[in-house]
Order: C-alpha cells, then structure tokens, then sequence
C-alpha cells in the first residue's frame, strides 16, 4: 500500500508532478511586498488625490505614518483614534499623523483599507484647515477607487 491513501473514492490527493524548471509558471500581479508597503502605498496614493483636487488644503501640512498612538489610555474613553491632527506652531508646520495598525483593524479588505485612509486623510485635513470635506473631496470620491 503506497503512502497516500485513496479515501471516501476522491481520488489521489496532492500535485500529480512537482514544481521543476521546465513547468510554466504563472504571473502574479505586481503587489506590495508587506503590509506596511501596503499601507504606505494608499496614504501616498490618498495625498496625491487631495493634491489634485484641493492643492491649497495641503499648503504646509505634512502627512506622516505611526504604527500605533502613543497616548494616555484614560482620555480616550475606550476609544483608539484612527490619526491625529496636530496644528501649526511657529516653529514647525501642521501635520497629520495616521495610525497604520487601527486603520488596519477597522478594513475588511484591502480596497476597503484604502479607501478608510483616503476619508480619514480628507476628515483630518478638513478639521485642520476648517474647509468642508465636501470642499476638499468635491467628487466624493472617498467612496470609490480610481
């Protein structure tokens, strides 16, 4: 008796031949290698489309990426905030600081990932300019992708 086992009239179980150079592979499409490349890739891909539909909303903002927020347990109320937004000073520009890991736990899939960065980079501009989000996504396009 061999070592696999025809069970329940299946048939054999397994590749009928293995991997060697002479078979065919198949084209994976291009992907980000990780999930921070992932994640990377939609937040600039987000300050690129508020850059092209409302450049002035982004004038001395700079955009950046945390893992997780560094703050005090007890304000939040139970509560983990998906970014910041943090005015200017005399010293240094405003910013707007994302948190990858919540905005992570929050999407179901990819696409939907991106598409939580894109409205929570709108949502975190329009509370630091005070321009509306409709003025800063004026084709709502924070429900689909390009």
């Amino acid at each position: 008796m061999s070592i696999r086992r025809e069970r329940h009239g299946r048939g054999l179980r397994g590749p009928l031949a293995l991997p060697n150079a002479l078979g065919v592979r198949t084209a994976l499409p291009p992907r980000p290698a990780t999930r921070v490349a992932f994640f990377d890739d939609a937040v600039g891909a987000a300050v690129e489309r508020v850059a092209r539909q409302c450049p002035e909303a982004l004038a001395g903002t700079s955009v950046g990426v945390e893992d997780v927020p560094a703050f005090d347990p007890s304000w939040a109320h139970g509560r983990v905030p998906l970014a910041s937004a943090i005015e200017a000073t005399p010293t240094r520009g405003a910013q707007v600081v994302l948190y990858r890991r919540p905005l992570e736990h929050r999407a179901a899939s990819r696409r939907g990932l991106r598409i939580l960065v894109y409205r929570t980079v709108v949502e975190q501009l329009s509370a630091l300019t005070g321009r509306s989000v409709d003025e800063i996504d004026p084709d709502g396009l924070g429900d689909e992708e390009d």
